[in-house]
């Protein structure tokens, strides 16, 4: 019962939430609409893309911050309720292809750019140069008590422990249910399901013991987390990808020139120090991404 109601909340949740998106035309607002998912990161790099295309071209860009997960993102521009949106690839391949793991990322590129196209008339394009990968972590103290630095050495420690995991993570293709079967997790109750806004609190008011986390985020060695090393490499690649209507490219092809100067200009130690401004020095977002640009030379020479 508990499960139905999380189901029908999340997926009420799903509805209002592509739903919202009508609130603002694109006819009377602006000329594309830029999506985010519910996390820091995506919030930044949502504004390098908004920034991008209204600085290098004469369109107005729609800011959609916190659309919501992977899936509601993907139903909205599915429906033409939103333009782009960044996605990683290792999500978009497995959770909603529904792919099994693979761990070469061109390989994983590839085959997605080819299967959005036909089933979805979306165009992948290139990475923004880092991957965030999903990061398991443990707090610091517990790593140097027991001597972990790997999820094989901690599986055998879940059994006193408890997990703290979001909702799309414990439900994924390559999340909780694929990771637990693959180190043998047992912990000594089901996984809480908790906002990811809350995980790193909780763990560090040992509510819980282990989370899942993102490997580019500011906090981690703010707050004295340990990630643990994914030895037998469960997870795929997730490359930070842009992903973007074939009919808006149509429509406006300066976005897509405008897109494909992000190619490879962020890389995970990058990301993190964004990630940080923001969520450590609470940083305005829009002069954050305003200053990186700078940094890059990425504003319109013109």
């Amino acid at each position: 019962m508990k499960r139905f109601l999380i189901v029908l909340l999340l997926s009420f949740a799903l509805v209002m939430a592509i739903a919202s998106c009508n609130t603002n035309p694109i006819s009377s607002s602006g000329d594309i609409i830029v999506a985010s998912k519910d996390f820091t990161e995506q919030d930044i790099l949502g504004e390098i893309l908004a920034q991008q295309i209204e600085d290098t071209t004469d369109l107005k860009v729609v800011r959609r911050p916190r659309l919501g997960g992977s899936f509601v993102c993907h139903q909205a521009i599915t429906a033409g309720k939103i333009d782009a949106y960044i996605e990683y690839t290792g999500t978009a391949f497995t959770g909603i292809l529904k792919q099994a793991v693979i761990n070469d990322p061109k390989v994983v590129y590839e085959k997605l750019k080819q299967a959005y196209a036909q089933k979805f008339q979306l165009e992948v394009m290139p990475s923004l140069g880092f991957e965030n990968t999903f990061a398991i972590m443990i707090r610091g103290e517990d790593a140097k008590r027991y001597n972990i630095q790997t999820l094989s050495e901690a599986a055998q420690y879940t059994p006193q422990w408890r997990g703290g995991f979001g909702y799309e993570f414990l439900e994924r293709e390559d999340g909780f249910p694929g990771l637990a079967k693959t180190y043998n997790l047992k912990f000594t109750k089901p996984p809480r399901i908790m906002d990811l806004g809350l995980i790193y609190r909780a763990l560090i008011q040992k509510q819980v013991d282990m989370v899942a986390g993102n490997s580019t985020d500011g906090q981690i060695a703010r707050l004295g987390l340990f990630v643990l090393k994914d030895d037998q490499q469960y997870f795929p690649p997730y490359e930070a990808t842009p992903i973007v209507r074939q009919e808006t490219l149509k429509k406006y092809p300066q976005v897509k020139k405008a897109i494909n100067q992000l190619t490879g200009k962020i890389s995970a130690d990058e990301m993190r120090k964004l990630n940080y401004l923001v969520e450590g020095e609470l940083q305005d977002i829009k002069e954050v991404v305003r200053e990186f640009r700078k940094s890059k030379a990425l504003f319109n020479p013109s």
